[in-house]
């Protein structure tokens, strides 16, 4: 797994159409999982594909309280 780069507002790829996942492949989970190591590194509670710079309709939201 990686630590993915978080873009930041006014970055050019924050402005495009995300894509739908027509299909679950081994990239896709790939990225997801690195995506979650990347929002529990930053301490966040959700992350879009395209604040990685990934234009495709994926999000992760950890709904989950802690105390």
């Amino acid at each position: 797994m990686a630590i993915l780069e978080i873009k930041e507002y006014g970055e050019p790829v924050l402005r495009e159409k995300a894509l739908p996942v027509k299909e679950i492949t081994p990239e896709i989970l790939n990225l997801i999982k690195d995506m979650a190591e990347t929002m529990y590194t930053a301490s966040g509670v959700g992350l879009a594909a395209l604040h990685v710079g990934v234009p495709k309709r994926i999000i992760l939201v950890d709904g989950e309280e802690d105390g």
